[in-house]
């Protein structure tokens, strides 16, 4: 990638126009070269200016871009680096190198998210694509270091790197110094540096003509853009827009109002037929009471009939237990019993067990020992059947005098062969000088004739190189010829197709100045879609969350108590206006007060005069309905009224509106109450005026002598009654809101539509515009290498050619020497060999290494001989000793023998009497065994009886336990269903 060339001097007073009027801490010139640049014009033209703005020359900060990384974005496929410094920088290059995609690189890492003002359809379209020679890439990645050195950006590193990555699944990550982040986080991270959303700026091509141009208003306007005065102007904008939002929805609520009041006949005719079904309901009621009565003393009757039965059957589990806690006793003792007697049992079938052992010893030992006697008894002297030592013995020195004269005729046939040996080498030396001479004589005969023909050869091979030569000059001369001409040919094509250059660079930026206005209108239609659709969400949402809390709230002023039944008998109780939460309008914050103060007459109901209470109480009264509160309305005077203002706070009744029917009535309930902030205020004034109350907003009472006060678990009735009607009116405002949205979101799409096919028809025309560009650059290219080729091509010929006549003149010379060489050989006289003398030679060798091989086997012979005598007198020797030690062995085995025959005949004895006295133990052992054995099998019988009594009993007692339980669990049913029944009732 090309970096910061020197620029030209129109370039540089940009550049320092920028740096002087915008305060630009950083200027990045991505330039194109035209064709007219390489004709020799110069001709420079700016793409893209990106400047870093900052609020204020007292406030600049030394931030500039340090390093730009692109991986797999657009055109850049390998992981490219760029490094920056302050000030000027410049990537040149011809049109459709890529210089614009490193802008874009800067915007996209910077946060942009519309495809479109990256040159692209999607999003999708800046990662690598992919050539002929290079597979697509899977995602495109970029890396923007900025220098922090000063902490300008709220972070403690010098240098900070951000990076932005995006999948071709549609995945996309952000990250700062490596650790993944959000897009929020990366635009507020850079808000403060001046190059965040909306803050930094780029100039894109033909646009830096109308800066260096502007009017001063023109130039205001970049002023307080580079200052921050744009955020400031947008706020004023969107609270003008909601003060005429707010206008509307005034009106809209208007016209919702009067509605609303056309609609309250049918909703009242509802009320009746709500209170009609209120009476059918305490009907219902009353016969459900009157059935569960029934169902209780069912119940009851049934639990005490289950608890006799349980008492029966405990008294036949107690006495189960007492029978097998006995039985369990018996086997106890039985089982020690039993464990005393094992070890007698144990020592008794040891002892037998042992003699038995023994006995059988013995009588093993006795049959062994009256073998041995049998096998010991003496027997005849044993007959020697070798033969005699001495007559072996004279026959070994008879074979050792025999070895000893055929060992001195071995040592003649050894003499006689070492003679036939030398004879033979002497032989074979002459033959093998005899082989050697003519050998040499014929050598030298071959080489006479081999070199003729070598030198032959060489005469020709040097005669046909001088012709390869001459051919290949003629050769290299005709393509020096066409290879100028291509050159030339090329060259005129170049310099044609340059003159149509500038005509397309002309065209090019009307198409640019085309498509980013189209852009620009196409990004403010996407953003006012988006505000729009955002705007509808949150509206749905809102109205969704009141509608819900409007039907909590509904729910919770649905009362079923003795003032509901009174509110649905209107009709046989004319009197009756209503709950007087419902007739009552409250100041927002006043409503814990005024409940805390009018107490339980918060919830009651308003009826007009005596006569309508005394019907209503005698309704409830009849109903058995319960008790309620009734406010008569117009039937009690108006209290005393306090004199001037409270010493703190207000009084408490100036936050109550209602009818003048209930004005008396409101400030009587509500004399001498006094609203205060809090509780410590309370207090302090309860002090100094205890002939007040005061009530807290809280709903703490501080009265003379009494105090109400804490955390309310509910909210009271007029509470819930002001939360209604305020949740009403939200409702109303939210719909008008949604509706409206909803209204300008049909608009904005249409015009979003509209730009959007606009946009995207300027940007196909751009398209083919780079297309036809990138077609010419690639012709005026690939006819440059063509001229570039053609040229050195003819170079390289000529220096061939060049070669090839030094080597023709070369071969010349040695042709000439080869062919003198050749005719002084031919001339030479013939070397004749001389007599041959080796069938002569060989014929002695042949005999005298006959000679040799009738002497080695001879010598051979003898060896043999003398070896089988040495052998046979060793053989001989070797019997004669053994002769003498078997008889040896014969006498000192008959000594052995008698010595054991005594020791076996008194084992014998002494067996046989231990053997006699074993025999009559081991019978004593086998009575003593057998008593045991018959006592212990009587003891087993009994425990065995005990325990299958015990497992009898047990499983009964089991039964009763199952039973006993299956009763609890009944009658723990039955009292919780009477329980139940007695709370339902």
């Amino acid at each position: 990638m090309p970096m910061a060339k020197k620029a030209s001097p129109a370039g540089i007073a940009e550049a320092s126009f920028a740096a002087r009027n915008l305060w630009a801490d950083q200027v990045f010139l991505a330039r194109g070269a035209s064709g007219g640049e390489r004709a020799g014009a110069r001709k420079i033209r700016c793409d893209e200016l990106v400047l870093s703005a900052f609020p204020a020359p007292d406030q600049r900060r030394n931030v500039h871009l340090k390093t730009l990384t692109l991986k797999g974005f657009k055109s850049f496929a390998s992981s490219t680096t760029l490094h920056f410094e302050p000030g000027v920088t410049c990537v040149v290059g011809p049109n459709g190198s890529g210089k614009s995609n490193v802008v874009d690189a800067l915007a996209w890492v910077m946060g942009e998210q519309g495809a479109k003002s990256l040159r692209g359809g999607k999003m999708e379209d800046v990662i690598f694509s992919g050539t002929s020679g290079r597979a697509p890439l899977g995602r495109a990645e970029v890396q923007l270091t900025i220098d922090n050195s000063d902490g300008a950006l709220p972070i403690e590193y010098t240098e900070v790197t951000i990076s932005r990555t995006l999948f071709r699944n549609g995945g996309s990550e952000y990250a700062i110094n490596g650790e993944q982040c959000r897009l929020l986080d990366v635009q507020e991270l850079l808000s403060d540096s001046g190059i965040g959303r909306e803050m930094h700026v780029i100039v894109g091509q033909g646009q830096l003509d109308s800066i260096l141009q502007a009017t001063p208003e023109d130039r205001r306007g970049f002023i307080e853009e580079a200052a921050g005065v744009l955020k400031h102007r947008k706020r004023k904008e969107k609270a003008l827009r909601k003060l005429d939002a707010m206008g509307a929805n005034l009106t809209r609520l208007t016209d919702l109002t009067n509605e609303l009041r056309r609609q309250l006949k049918p909703l009242g005719r509802q009320a009746e037929v709500a209170r009609r079904a209120v009476v059918i309901q305490s009907d219902v009621r009353d016969a459900r009471l009157r059935l569960m009565a029934d169902d209780l003393t069912a119940l009851r009757n049934l639990l005490a009939a289950e608890v006799a039965d349980e008492t029966a059957l405990r008294e036949r589990q107690a006495k189960a237990e007492a029978a097998l806690a006995e039985l369990r006793t018996q086997e106890a003792e039985a089982e020690a019993a039993v464990l005393q007697e094992a070890p007698h049992l144990v020592a008794a079938q040891e002892t037998w067990f042992g003699l038995s052992g023994l006995r059988e010893r013995f009588n093993g030992l006795v049959q062994l020992a009256t073998e041995r006697v049998r096998n010991l008894q003496p027997e005849a002297i044993e007959e020697s059947s070798g033969r005699d030592p001495e007559q072996i013995d004279a026959e070994a020195r008879l074979l050792r005098e025999q070895e000893f004269e055929l060992s001195r005729e071995v040592e003649a046939a050894r003499e006689v062969l070492a003679a036939a040996e030398a004879r033979r080498l002497d032989a074979e030396q002459a033959l093998l000088l005899e082989e050697q001479r003519v050998t040499a004589a014929d050598r030298a005969a071959a080489d006479r004739r081999e070199g003729l023909a070598k030198l032959r050869g060489q005469v020709d091979a040097a005669r046909s190189r001088t012709q390869t030569r001459s051919g290949e000059i003629e050769r290299l001369t005709a393509s020096i010829i066409e290879a100028k001409e291509r050159g030339e040919h090329a060259q005129g094509e170049f310099h044609a197709i340059e003159i149509q250059v500038a005509g397309l660079n002309q065209g090019e930026v009307g198409l640019d100045q085309e498509y980013e206005q189209a852009l620009a209108a196409l990004q403010r239609a996407d953003s006012a879609v988006e505000q729009l659709r955002t705007a509808e969400s949150v509206g749905e949402r809102e109205r969704a969350a009141l509608s819900a809390r409007l039907d909590a709230l509904e729910l919770g002023l649905s009362r079923k108590d003795a003032a509901s039944v009174l509110i649905a008998s209107t009709e046989r109780v004319p009197g009756v206006l209503g709950p007087l939460a419902g007739l009552l309008q409250i100041d927002h914050g006043a409503q814990a007060a005024v409940a805390a103060a009018l107490g339980d007459v918060a919830d009651a109901v308003v009826v007009r005069g005596v006569d309508a209470a005394v019907q209503s109480v005698v309704l409830l009264k009849e109903q058995d309905a319960g008790r309620a509160a009734l406010v008569l309305a117009d039937g009690a005077g108006a209290g005393p009224a306090p004199v001037g203002a409270p010493p703190v706070g207000t009084w408490l009744r100036a936050s109550v509106r209602c009818d003048d029917s209930l004005r008396a009535v409101v400030d009587r309930l509500l004399v001498n109450c006094v609203l205060v902030s809090d509780v410590r205020t309370a207090a302090d004034a309860q002090r100094s005026h205890p002939d007040l109350v005061f009530v807290t907003q809280a709903g703490d009472i501080f009265a003379a002598g009494v105090v109400h006060g804490g955390s309310a678990d509910t909210q009271s009735l007029l509470e819930v009654q002001a939360a209604h009607d305020q949740t009403t009116r939200d409702l109303v405002v939210a719909t008008h809101d949604l509706e409206r949205a909803r209204y300008d979101l049909v608009a904005a799409r249409n015009v979003q539509s509209t730009a959007s096919d606009f946009a995207e028809g300027a940007l196909n025309r751009l398209h083919e515009s780079d297309a036809r560009m990138a077609a010419v650059a690639e012709q005026l290219g690939q006819l440059g290498q063509a001229a570039r080729s053609a040229h050195a091509e003819a170079e390289r010929l000529t220096l061939a050619r060049t070669a090839a006549e030094a080597a023709h003149e070369l071969d010349q010379q040695n042709l000439s020497t080869m062919e003198v060489r050749l005719a002084g050989a031919e001339n030479e006289p013939a070397v004749d060999p001389a007599g041959d003398k080796r069938e002569i030679f060989a014929g002695q060798a042949a005999g005298s290494r006959q000679d040799e091989v009738d002497a080695r086997l001879a010598l051979r012979t003898g060896e043999e001989r003398v070896g089988a005598v040495g052998v046979r007198a060793e053989q001989l020797e070797r019997a004669a000793g053994a002769e003498r030690q078997a008889r040896v062995n014969a006498i000192a085995r008959r000594e052995r023998r008698a010595v054991e025959l005594v020791t076996a005949q008194a084992i014998l004895a002494a067996s046989r009497i231990a053997l006699s006295r074993i025999e009559g133990s081991v019978a004593q052992a086998g009575r003593d065994r057998t008593a045991v054995e018959r006592a212990k099998a009587d003891r087993d019988q009994l425990l065995t009886k005990l325990r299958s009594s015990i497992r009898e009993l047990a499983g009964e007692l089991d039964l009763l336990k199952d039973s006993v339980h299956r009763d609890e669990i009944a009658r723990a049913e039955q009292r919780l269903r009477i329980e139940q029944l007695e709370e339902k009732a």
